[in-house]
């Protein structure tokens, strides 16, 4: 398929599409880093083994799949010119990805509590992992966050139709980009042991 051609409509698509995609291989690039700092480090004689993650990380998994598939959901309401469905899938999309940073930080007290830190005395490699590794996520969740309520804010003014929905797309792929990373870094981390 040639790059060049189309109208300019669809050449502008094409880039904005592009241009996620290398956002978000560098992202995952990023990630993938961090990933081998951990396979590395796992063999430090000072690495915890029994830290476990805390059960709330797990109810996280559940829920970010949950927002997912409620954003799938809206896109599949949206072609079928369902606005009003579209709308309430969207918002429970936002309020699932509001629990999932709550969820987060209840995993971050979790570990305080039982006396791991992200640094100091008490830290060890692997609590120090775990802390960043979610914290950065996190991040990029709140990124996502910002996101879908540009698209919340574009849906409501109906800039989207079954024929335009660029916007939407574009958030989505990166919505769900950062679901499926969470799924994979808490597999990394049970694992890791």
């Amino acid at each position: 398929m040639d790059l060049t051609q189309g109208t300019s409509k669809e050449k502008n698509e094409r880039a904005k599409k592009m241009m996620l995609w290398f956002g978000l291989i560098a992202l995952f690039m990023s990630f993938a880093g961090l990933t081998s700092a951990v396979i590395i480090s796992r063999t430090r004689p000072d690495w915890s083994k029994g830290l476990e993650l805390p059960q709330v990380f797990l109810v996280s998994v559940f829920v970010i799949i949950a927002s997912s598939i409620a954003y799938v959901f809206a896109q599949r309401a949206l072609k079928n010119n369902n606005r009003q469905l579209t709308s309430i899938l969207l918002l429970i999309t936002f309020a699932l990805g509001l629990v999932f940073i709550f969820l987060q930080f209840q995993g971050f007290k979790a570990l305080v509590d039982s006396g791991y830190y992200f640094t100091g005395e008490t830290s060890d490699p692997k609590a120090s992992f775990i802390f960043l590794i979610a914290f950065f996520h996190l991040l990029h969740v709140a990124v996502g966050l910002i996101c879908l309520l540009v698209v919340i804010y574009n849906h409501f003014k109906q800039k989207y139709t079954a024929d335009n929905m660029l916007g939407m797309e574009l958030a989505g792929t990166f919505w769900h980009f950062i679901d499926i990373l969470w799924v994979f870094l808490y597999l990394l981390m049970y694992f890791i042991g």
